[in-house]
């Protein structure tokens, strides 16, 4: 094991657990992180001498976590490059920002005559809040093919680009294949026509540096607990002109200006967008990830990982009777397949066993499913903790799950 990955290692406690009398190995990323020490402590120790309101309070404590809630708005805003931080709304996740964008840009400037352009491999979260604002403001959703290595077919992306195209909402890497799409040229085709575009980063922050600036996307999405922060907490980059332009997404306090019984005022950016108190804790975690992520550096991230999807891929071709999906040229390190004559969820309640934790399902991603005319996928997901080893007894689960059930 290279040493660096051995003390990256040992910062996660969760890693030391044996499952069923083994060592556990976590493939399960694209789901979830483990937390490093350093963002369980950051939990603890505002709980422990922090805790408080913040925005609200004279007092020393409330006084204390606001600066330390703005100190990580202006960590994320420098994170991935925002203009300021007032385009940073924290929200719970990913899916609630996209759904913030969904009602507070949606409704107010689509329309029946307009049309929402999303691709095949987005998870259900970059669907379903836009069936939703279809079904309210009439606009239609189209849908953009892909191959089936899992990658966009950008002539088809340009064909159904139009100008009645107001809003192109696109996953930045597939959580399924773990396609890394082309979204500067996605953007920049899209605004050609006018369209404003939302990218779903949930799968790309932990893996890709992101610079929002450079993409020079509309919107950008992504939650904390698939970067080795905390659950229940994410955030909404947007450009501060169109975030001024939108309604407020929810009413209650910290997001007015004043309040009468006749007439409400609504606070400035970002505050407009956060209703009520907010993750305090999340946002504190979701900071020391941060620190995390930079102080090992994005380039030794991405090599170390490419050397687990290089590895994997190969180790799982060689056992034979595996069904790939997904081998776009450019991916990060998650590998989807199936096992040739084994359900899905079987092999990976028996892979389980070998203490090897890896995903079934549909993934939240049931049209890609049906695209495949599969029941599901196995799906091993790579983080900076993985290593060679682990794909070893990946390889063995394997081997041992299709002995006992062909």
């Amino acid at each position: 094991m290279n040493r660096n990955i051995q003390k990256i290692r040992q910062e996660f406690p969760a890693l030391e657990r044996q499952i069923y009398g083994k060592p556990y190995v976590y493939f399960d990323n694209a789901a979830t992180t483990h937390k490093p020490c350093s963002v369980i402590n950051r939990l603890k120790e505002y709980y422990e001498s922090e805790n408080s309101n913040i925005h609200r309070g004279v007092h020393f404590l409330s006084q204390e976590a606001t600066t330390s809630f703005e100190q990580t708005r202006r960590e994320v805003c420098n994170f991935i490059n925002a203009g300021n931080t007032s385009e940073i709304i924290f929200t719970k996740g990913t899916t609630e920002s996209i759904n913030l964008v969904a009602t507070a840009y949606g409704n107010t400037f689509l329309g029946k005559d307009d049309e929402i352009l999303i691709t095949w491999m987005e998870h259900h979260s970059n669907i379903v809040p836009w069936q939703m604002l279809c079904r309210h403001t009439g606009a239609t959703l189209k849908v953009c093919p892909i191959t089936k290595s899992g990658e966009l077919i950008i002539e088809n992306f340009e064909q159904l680009l139009n100008e009645r195209t107001k809003l192109v909402a696109v996953t930045h890497v597939s959580n399924a294949l773990g396609t890394i799409n082309p979204i500067k040229e996605i953007i920049s085709k899209a605004h050609e026509t006018g369209a404003v575009v939302l990218i779903d980063g949930a799968q790309a922050v932990s893996h890709l540096k992101v610079d929002v600036q450079e993409l020079d996307c509309d919107f950008y999405c992504f939650s904390g607990h698939k970067m080795y922060g905390p659950m229940g907490v994410g955030v909404l980059y947007g450009k501060e002109a169109l975030l001024d332009k939108m309604s407020p997404y929810q009413g209650g306090g910290e997001m007015i200006s004043s309040v009468t019984f006749e007439e409400t005022t609504y606070n400035q950016l970002p505050f407009k967008f956060e209703a009520g108190t907010p993750n305090v804790s999340g946002v504190l975690g979701l900071g020391a990830a941060i620190k995390f992520i930079n102080n090992i550096g994005f380039d030794v991230i991405s090599k170390h990982e490419n050397d687990l999807l290089a590895y994997g891929t190969e180790k799982l071709k060689g056992i034979g009777g595996i069904t790939f999906y997904g081998q776009a040229a450019h991916k990060t390190g998650a590998i989807s397949f199936n096992m040739d004559g084994i359900h899905p969820y079987d092999a990976g309640t028996i892979i389980d066993k070998f203490g090897v934790a890896v995903r079934t399902g549909h993934l939240c991603t049931q049209p890609l499913v049906d695209f495949y005319g599969i029941p599901g996928f196995i799906r091993a997901s790579f983080a900076i903790y993985n290593t060679l080893e682990e794909i070893d007894l990946l390889e063995i689960a394997i081997k041992k799950t299709r002995d006992m059930l062909l």
